[in-house]
């Protein structure tokens, strides 16, 4: 074991699998020398080389097409985007080419690309280095969408993304890149998608969160507690796949569901997640689903900490939800 921030497994992840396979290859604006803006590819190319960590143009669509290929032929390229806001330009690579190109090809050729990026608020980054729109690629056939939460599960779910045939969509929480410090295994370890956790138990409801939110969950459910209210925190930690058993098994279980993300609220993640328990554990439900999540405007500068979610909102939300009567 080895005691990590976010940002250090997801190097050390990257390290890991990059001397097991020498396919892999790292390439994304000042990824190279500098490491990234974030230190996250910091000393790759010093051991691995100018062929396998390497700076590309300022082109998202550039960099994600060029993964395309190098996928098609044999390669398992590991494309950052140096913001998640920065990833439009290459949608219609992602969404039309990428994520396409196995079932396109009735599965003669994969499509092993991992696109890290990181993605939300809390840096006072502005406008365009804050947002949260992974329900854009939920809703993307054969993407895969996963969000760590700490740094245990940020190099267990980077090493199995990197051995997979399907492309994966890395999302990393900026907001807890270096916030906290956990005993993380040194070597290949990998946790596997589709595995929700539960991070604390409860019975009185459910908090779902991923990446950044989780904290700010368990945080409120800390709160809750002194006042006599067992909140249960489920961290999805991929989207997709998701753990819908694990979803359900919860909310069967405690008769309420809370839902937090960064994202606006209109068309987030959490309205897939109620719709799931509306269709399947309806009569289980002793209060309505309720969301606490980012506005339904632009993410501001001067009002970060108004526009995100936050353990006095998420508190809120559990009184009213455990006050609730039909």
């Amino acid at each position: 074991m080895a005691t990590m921030t976010l940002i250090q497994a997801i190097t050390d992840g990257l390290r890991t699998e990059m001397r097991k396979n020498d396919d892999i290859v790292v390439f994304g604006e000042d990824v190279g020398r500098n490491g990234g803006v974030f230190r996250a590819t910091e000393g790759l190319q010093a051991e691995f080389g100018e062929e396998r960590v390497f700076d590309s143009p300022l082109s998202e669509s550039g960099i994600i097409g060029a993964a395309v290929g190098m996928a098609v032929y044999g390669l398992r390229p590991v494309p950052e985007i140096q913001f998640l806001d920065f990833i439009y330009p290459a949608f219609d690579q992602i969404v039309s080419e990428l994520a396409k190109f196995r079932y396109r090809s009735g599965g003669q050729y994969p499509a092993p690309v991992v696109i890290r990026t990181p993605y939300g608020g809390g840096i006072k980054g502005g406008h365009y280095h804050s947002q949260s729109t992974e329900a854009y690629f939920t809703h993307t056939a054969g993407l895969k969408v996963v969000i760590p939460s700490d740094p245990y599960d940020a190099k267990g779910l980077l090493c199995e993304a990197l051995n997979q045939d399907d492309p994966v969509l890395f999302m990393e929480p900026k907001a807890l890149y270096r916030k906290a410090k956990m005993d993380v295994p040194e070597g290949d370890f990998r946790v596997p998608f589709g595995q929700a956790k539960v991070r604390r138990e409860g019975t009185d409801m459910t908090l779902v969160a991923w990446g950044a939110m989780v904290p700010v969950a368990m945080e409120a459910a800390r709160r809750a507690e002194d006042d006599g209210i067992s909140c249960e925190v489920l961290d999805l930690r991929t989207l997709v796949p998701l753990d819908e058993a694990a979803l359900l098994e919860s909310v069967k279980k405690t008769g309420r569901m809370i839902v937090v993300h960064e994202a606006q609220k209109t068309s987030g993640f959490a309205g897939e997640l109620t719709a799931i328990v509306a269709e399947k554990a309806l009569e289980y439900l002793q209060a309505p689903v309720l969301r606490v999540t980012g506005f339904d405007t632009p993410f501001p500068y001067t009002l970060e900490d108004v526009y995100m979610p936050d353990a006095d909102r998420v508190m809120r939300a559990i009184l009213k939800t455990h006050r609730y009567e039909a």
